[in-house]
């Protein structure tokens, strides 16, 4: 299976903030998580998927109330029960980098028990490639 870019926009409004006037950690990560999801799910039943790590969302720069972020999100390594999805967050207008990182879900049964998927991820793409690699190190 090639990979597949899917994106979302999210508008930061004043609930969204943290003491600093900028964007809350806990909002963004939800976010972020949903936009993992959401790559997981266009390869695989959204039920047989659970959330198991967020392995990092790492700030480049703080997202003030107003901005229109946009996340971007694709499944960039299948293991035998594990999806690892990479999500980067860029402004929707000047398309500037502002975050990224990458999240495991994993794919189970109905009784919550790892099962495996079948999928099989093929990156062609020397980006793809390298975030493959990195990918594969995350535990």
């Amino acid at each position: 299976m090639k990979l597949r870019t899917h994106s979302i926009c999210r508008l930061v409004k004043s609930e969204d903030l943290n003491h600093h006037g900028t964007l809350f950690a806990g909002k963004t990560a939800m976010w972020f998580v949903e936009s993992g999801f959401i790559a997981v799910a266009g390869i695989t039943h959204p039920e047989n998927i659970v959330c198991l790590n967020i392995h990092g969302m790492l700030f480049k720069k703080p997202i003030a109330n107003g901005h229109v972020v946009r996340f971007e999100s694709k499944v960039v390594l299948a293991g035998r029960t594990r999806l690892v999805a990479y999500v980067k967050v860029l402004g929707n207008r000047d398309e500037e980098f502002l975050l990224d990182g990458f999240i495991s879900f994993i794919h189970v049964d109905r009784q919550g028990v790892p099962v495996p998927h079948g999928i099989v991820i093929e990156a062609t793409d020397p980006e793809d490639i390298a975030l493959q690699e990195q990918a594969g190190k995350l535990r």
